[in-house]
């Protein structure tokens, strides 16, 4: 029997996870992500290339994606077309409609419509439904709430070893209270060997966690005080459009606009996951922006808005054109990102979204993470421990996931560097 376990990246950084699973007779891997970008330009990726992931894919049965953020996702443009790739049912969705939507930006449309053709030949799965993969691997992937809609975690069973590789989650969100009853339920009963988690938040020292149903209260406060209210999250964060979207609709009479590109994204929410639950249903005045619309604008400027942003030029002459003619008292930016973006001194700065976030009169910030808080993080741990080891990945590099409260017991389990245990090989990049 032969059991490897290949963590090619996301031990010491956050974002750009790929990660290996191999016996004697079959092989999958688990994201090909994208490194994050740095500031304003694209990121230095040595895997963003057909030659790199066709070495990666030598022998590989099927790549999996536990959710379609870039950093997890945006390598598949390489893979060979033998090999199959499966993301969740709504992940899919929204991927076409981001890569149909990129057809259209100037200087993308070549490059839009190969990843296109690339992206068709993606098949789905299903919570909870085992896929056997190769002659000896069997995966069942299971719901998990996340700043990404239809996000998942795996668990993989072969050569008689079980692992669970969690990928981004979170408890916070407004699905994540099934997260540790999904362990109970599906992992606990027989238990696991490995645990390969996230470990985003080891190092972002957050004070008390806030959850998505705070800020959606946050945002009604805001939106009581300021008619016209500008908010530039996420297009895709399903949670955090839920959150401003019922907040507007304790405005009783203010339209709810955005562009047709996130339209497109909220009816596929709405088509998804709210026939599940009336909160992702986005059926209460959501308009598109069409600089045409002279009905819609005179709406806007009587009664005050809740308006979506995105970074693009055409949203810069929108809000150019709109706020000459609104009362800066009255008028807010929301800000719901991830603040490194903004800050001069993160790593992460890009000042071109910190210029256009200074156009605005007033600003807030109303933001929670997508990732698992370190209670959780322990939380997981303790409902699952793992029998052989703990493997951390998308945390940054000086990030200590022994700091958390698990006891010296699973302390001791956790594996960063590459080592032979209770026969499996840990290889670590």
């Amino acid at each position: 029997s032969f059991m490897q376990i290949t963590i090619h990246r996301g031990i010491d950084q956050i974002g750009g996870c790929i990660t290996e699973i191999r016996t004697a007779r079959s092989k999958i891997l688990i994201d090909l992500g994208h490194n994050l970008p740095k500031g304003n330009g694209p990121s230095e990726d040595r895997f963003d290339n057909a030659g790199a992931i066709a070495r990666l894919c030598e022998g590989c049965d099927v790549v999996f994606y536990t959710h379609y953020h870039g950093d997890h996702v945006d390598l598949f443009r390489h893979v060979p077309e033998r090999v199959n790739q499966y993301i969740g049912p709504l992940a899919k969705a929204v991927m076409r409609i981001r890569l149909e939507h990129l057809t259209h930006v100037p200087g993308e449309k070549e490059r839009g419509e190969a990843d296109l053709t690339a992206f068709e030949r993606f098949k789905t799965y299903e919570p909870a439904r085992c896929i056997r993969v190769g002659k000896d691997i069997r995966i069942t992937p299971y719901f998990v709430s996340h700043s990404a809609a239809d996000a998942y975690m795996f668990l993989i069973e072969a050569d008689g070893k079980r692992i669970l590789h969690t990928g981004d989650f979170r408890q916070h969100g407004y699905l994540g209270k099934g997260l540790l009853p999904t362990l109970e339920k599906y992992i606990a009963p027989q238990g696991i060997d490995v645990l390969i988690t996230e470990g985003t938040m080891l190092d972002r020292n957050e004070k008390k966690i806030v959850h998505e149903n705070d800020l959606q209260r946050q945002a009604v406060e805001l939106m009581k005080r300021n008619k016209n209210v500008f908010v530039l999250c996420s297009s895709t964060d399903m949670d955090r459009l839920a959150t401003f979207h019922q907040a507007n609709r304790e405005m009783r009479n203010r339209p709810f606009v955005c562009d047709g590109y996130q339209q497109r994204i909220l009816e596929s929410f709405a088509g998804h996951a709210g026939v599940k639950s009336p909160l992702f249903k986005f059926d209460h005045k959501v308009y598109g922006s069409d600089e045409r619309n002279e009905k819609l604008r005179k709406w806007m400027l009587d009664t005050g808005f809740t308006m979506l942003l995105r970074t693009g030029p055409k949203y810069r002459r929108w809000a150019d054109s709109l706020l000459p003619e609104l009362n800066p008292d009255e008028t807010l930016l929301i800000y719901s990102m991830f603040r490194g973006y903004i800050l001069p001194t993160h790593e992460a700065y890009n000042p071109d979204l910190a210029a256009f976030v200074a156009r605005f009169p007033h600003f807030e910030y109303v933001h929670t993470s997508g990732h698992a808080t370190t209670d959780t993080l322990a939380a997981v741990c303790r409902t699952i421990p793992p029998r052989t080891a703990i493997i951390p990945i998308h945390r940054d590099k000086g990030s200590d996931f022994a700091s958390l409260n698990i006891g010296d017991e699973l302390r001791s389990k956790i594996v960063t560097a590459s080592q032979t245990i209770d026969g499996i090989d840990f290889l670590v990049k």
